[in-house]
């Protein structure tokens, strides 16, 4: 996929999408954060995942939000 056509695919992404995932971190859940992760990757791509997250999801969360969701990913890996 080409950067352009990467962002194409990212500009059609309904915000539902990511209220689901702010909702699924609000609430503490990383079980239901891994299915829309799963889900999303599946539906859009993986490059359109990495993009997503780092670039629309990251930013917009509080510094707690922000830790907790990277504690729940290091201690999964």
């Amino acid at each position: 996929m080409t950067e352009s056509q990467l962002m194409a695919t990212i500009t059609q992404i309904p915000v539902s999408e990511l209220i689901s995932l702010l909702t699924a971190i609000s609430n503490r859940d990383y079980s239901q954060f891994e299915q829309l992760e799963s889900r999303f990757a599946d539906r859009y791509g993986v490059e359109a995942w990495e993009e997503y997250f780092n670039f629309r999801l990251l930013p917009v969360l509080d510094n707690v939000s922000n830790n907790w969701l990277l504690e729940q990913m290091l201690v999964v890996v």
